[in-house]
């Protein structure tokens, strides 16, 4: 099969209408919400979590081993990403995206009835190890799975805005989770939020879960899946058919993707304990900056997306990747001067950066490879490049103020990143409506 990005060869099979296209949006979208719901309120309520599932006596000490454990959970994400991806490609997207959030759903909702330090010392940390693992496993296949679904109902000129929504309502869920957060710390107090008012986020994850399993269940597979299996063209090893035709387009894609991975988990799970911890905002401080920060990023993701379908991919992807390697460092440093306007002004200015970039991506990564091995060819490099440097950066940042007593010191490690997305991205062609051979590099 050497097609290139979204068209198969003809086959019975109608293209989706207006209104079908929606409904898929809303499907996927809300079940992404709740899976980045669950898995970002770890990050947002870390302080808590450092306090009931670690020895007291040394906060910093139990921060960093929360962070370490938030770290654990994307050892196992490419794993995830080998099993889920290559599966979406042979039994189709839909039916792996059901299975994601189920799975997800009950394991957050297991850290919301774990038994703290308190109750049954040295277990209740490996019980949440457990817990993060199974989040980890699953959420390997949630992106790649959503992208190349929302991809593959996209009509050609829209490619970019519709996969944007992903990351949309990614933000949107880490704005409701820092929101939640910020509600019951405003409301519960410190004290009380810190003994039991943590575990209401991890709790909601049954009942959101459900919705979201129910809205993909009646969701039906993509055109250009369906049209592979009229034609009996499933990959029947998508793994290795991937690797084969499009080792190169998925070595770039792993470049492309890391100061994504390190820009969000950075943002949303460290930033609310840099700012209240290292830096001496209030609690509630840090939630407000945390929060409007991430709705700058879901507002103006769908806009950039559109402006990828104008513009192409690359310029913002440049953009995205060459502003955080020039301004991360101001940014941190306006942070610093303890000024609750200054660290908005510093978080909002990370947030547009963020908000190019994801415009563009997701269109991207799916613009590499074809509807074959697309699901499995995405998730793979994606997955094992999260792993590495978006699951380690909280710890690492954390890392770097204690280590430096600089609490710029984190910027630092954001421009190394972004200087090799950069990299890769001044390496790609433009994708942006044109058809790509599945054993050709970009």
């Amino acid at each position: 099969m050497t097609e290139g990005t979204s068209d198969v060869r003809a086959a019975d099979v109608a293209p989706p209408t207006r209104r079908e296209t929606r409904k898929v949006l809303l499907a996927t979208g809300i079940g992404h919400f709740v899976e980045w719901f669950e898995m970002g309120i770890y990050g947002t309520l870390a302080t808590s979590i450092a306090a009931n599932f670690f020895a007291p006596g040394d906060p910093t000490a139990a921060l960093l081993s929360t962070f370490a454990l938030f770290a654990v959970s994307f050892v196992v994400r490419p794993l995830g990403g080998l099993f889920w991806g290559p599966l979406g490609d042979r039994i189709g997207r839909q039916k792996v995206l059901a299975l994601i959030v189920l799975i997800t759903s009950g394991a957050t909702f297991l850290i919301g009835v774990l038994p703290t330090y308190a109750t049954v010392g040295a277990l209740a940390p490996l019980l949440l190890v457990l817990a993060r693992l199974v989040q980890g496993f699953a959420a390997g296949g949630e992106s790649a799975s959503a992208t190349t679904l929302l991809f593959e109902y996209a009509p050609r000129g829209r490619r970019g805005f519709l996969t944007s929504w992903i990351d949309t309502f990614g933000f949107l869920a880490f704005v409701a989770g820092s929101g939640l957060a910020l509600l019951l710390t405003t409301v519960l107090g410190d004290a009380a939020m810190g003994d039991w008012g943590w575990r209401i986020p991890f709790l909601l994850a049954l009942p959101l879960g459900l919705v979201g399993l129910y809205l993909r269940v009646r969701m039906e597979d993509t055109p250009e899946f369906r049209r592979l299996e009229k034609l009996g063209e499933i990959a029947q090893s998508p793994v290795r058919e991937a690797f084969r035709t499009g080792g190169t387009a998925m070595l770039l894609l792993a470049g492309m993707v890391v100061i994504k991975a390190v820009a969000h988990w950075t943002l949303q799970t460290y930033m609310p304990s840099h700012l209240a911890q290292t830096l001496g905002f209030s609690s509630v401080q840090s939630f407000q900056v945390t929060t409007a920060c991430l709705a700058v990023v879901a507002v103006l993701v769908p806009f950039m997306g559109a402006l990828s379908d104008r513009v192409g991919r690359k310029p913002l992807l440049v953009a995205g990747a060459g502003g955080f390697l020039l301004l991360s460092y101001p940014a941190f440093w306006l942070m610093s001067q303890g000024s609750f306007a200054l660290a908005f002004l510093a978080m909002a200015l990370l947030g547009v950066l963020i908000a190019a970039f994801d415009g563009a991506v997701s269109a991207a990564m799916a613009e590499l490879f074809p509807p074959r091995t697309r699901n499995g060819a995405i998730a793979i490099p994606y997955n094992i490049a999260v792993a590495l440097f978006g699951g380690t950066a909280p710890y690492l940042a954390g890392m770097l103020v204690a280590a430096t007593g600089s609490p710029i010191s984190p910027a630092f490690y954001i421009m190394f990143v972004a200087a090799i997305s950069l990299g890769t991205v001044l390496r790609l062609r433009e994708t942006a409506g044109r058809r790509v051979p599945a054993d050709a590099a970009p």
